[in-house]
């Protein structure tokens, strides 16, 4: 449960975060800011139903899934293949991530 809820607010931030992006230096529409913003809210909530005891520790695991999920967007949305050290990166990130995740800690 974790991890999807971690996926889906990381789409929901790039996505957020690709729309002032797409204003500020694609000059696209500054209606484009509207979605982006709602999806910056949706995110901020999803995040924030992270079952953990710390929003730290919530925000260091996200941080792990948020770099795989970027590197998925640069290939999916903008049309650039990874190359190997972002493969790489992520895979440490992910990684490191599922440490903070799944360590098991006395309550």
């Amino acid at each position: 449960m974790n991890i999807l809820l971690f996926v889906v607010a990381a789409v929901a931030e790039i996505a957020g975060c690709f729309s002032f992006w797409a204003w500020w230096r694609l000059e696209k529409s500054p209606l484009w800011l509207l979605p982006g913003l709602a999806s910056l809210i949706a995110f901020a909530w999803l995040l924030a139903l992270a079952p953990t005891d710390a929003a730290g520790r919530a925000y260091a695991a996200y941080g792990g899934i948020y770099i795989a999920a970027s590197l998925l967007w640069l290939w999916l949305a903008e049309g650039v293949r990874p190359d190997r050290w972002d493969i790489v990166g992520a895979v440490i990130c992910v990684a490191g991530a599922s440490v903070i995740l799944f360590a098991p800690r006395s309550v």
